[in-house]
């Protein structure tokens, strides 16, 4: 395959995996503290939604990108309220989370279908982007690529290097003896709700303000939950987790690259690409169980301490 092919292949790969990147980034970050958010795309789409609606009627896409983080935070927060405080079931909640975000951004959104809003636009990195090959693949998109960029590192460092990102971690390995040496277990995972919640709504605002620039219907199209097996893909590790939402981002700018050659596959195999490649991640990680770093007590609720 020549580089006139390959590398915008690569490049929209890098794009189509961002809002991956931003939603699977937040599931690990709350994962690490031991509670299990399957409402990842309820809480993509309202991000979505929120940052579209603050962008358009401010002018600012800054702004929506920060308000839909906070979106995602509130929706998370919900979850939050079943599982930290009633002690419900985690895997119920997070579903209900997902059925709540769509229907309600359906509702909301739908006099705004078709609409456009002021986004985030592609600008080359001086020097960077002129490096062969590397360039026009990481170097030649918006500001918001350029940040994802960061926040793995910022995320690795955090949880391995910080007394708050240990103790975050200690709340999701061993809540038990992590309450016996003063940890407030229940605040450490309210942290990890609220915060990948945040880079949930962000996943979700990249699609409104940077992959489109407008809003439509089920806009985020499964995103979340393939932010969710990534997670197991990644083994919950951020830097991995990478190399995955790109491996996807690769599959979905490939298969909208076929449909619009109009190659004689049909349709709705091309648009199965993704879900099926998910399906396969799933498997070939449940033979690797023994490299994973999935929290020891990742979806057991915790007592509340007086």
């Amino acid at each position: 395959m020549s580089p006139e092919i390959i590398i915008p292949l690569l490049a929209a790969a890098v794009q189509s995996g961002t809002p991956i990147l931003y939603a699977t980034l937040g599931e690990i970050f709350t994962e690490k503290s031991g509670v299990l958010n399957l409402g990842v795309e309820g809480a993509m789409i309202i991000g979505a939604l929120t940052g579209f609606l603050v962008s358009r009627y401010t002018g600012s896409p800054a702004l929506g990108f920060l308000a839909a983080g906070v979106a995602g935070s509130l929706a998370t927060a919900l979850h939050g309220i079943v599982c930290l405080w009633f002690l419900g079931n985690q895997v119920v909640s997070g579903l209900a989370l997902t059925i709540l975000g769509a229907g309600l951004a359906n509702y909301i959104g739908t006099p705004f279908v078709g609409l456009s809003a002021p986004g985030f636009s592609p600008f080359a990195v001086p020097f960077l982007s002129s490096i062969p090959f590397l360039g026009p693949v990481f170097f030649q998109h918006d500001i918001l690529v350029y940040v994802s960029y960061c926040i793995p590192v910022v995320m690795v460092l955090f949880l391995t290097r910080t007394r708050f990102g240990l103790s975050l971690r200690a709340a999701g390995e061993y809540p038990a003896a992590a309450t016996a040496t003063g940890l407030n277990v229940i605040a450490y995972r309210w942290l990890g709700i609220v915060g990948g919640g945040f880079f949930m709504g962000l996943g979700g605002a990249y699609l409104s303000l940077a992959y489109t620039h407008l809003w439509t219907t089920n806009l985020t199209a499964g995103r979340g939950w393939i932010a969710v097996a990534l997670v197991i893909f990644a083994f919950w590790r951020p830097g991995r987790a990478v190399f995955g939402a790109y491996l996807f981002g690769g599959i979905m700018a490939l298969q909208l690259r076929m449909q619009a050659s109009g190659t004689q596959i049909s349709s709705s195999i091309l648009l199965m690409l993704p879900y099926a490649l998910t399906v396969f991640v799933l498997v070939l990680s449940s033979w690797r169980k023994g490299t994973s770093e999935e929290p020891a007590a990742l979806g057991v609720n915790v007592e509340p301490t007086e």
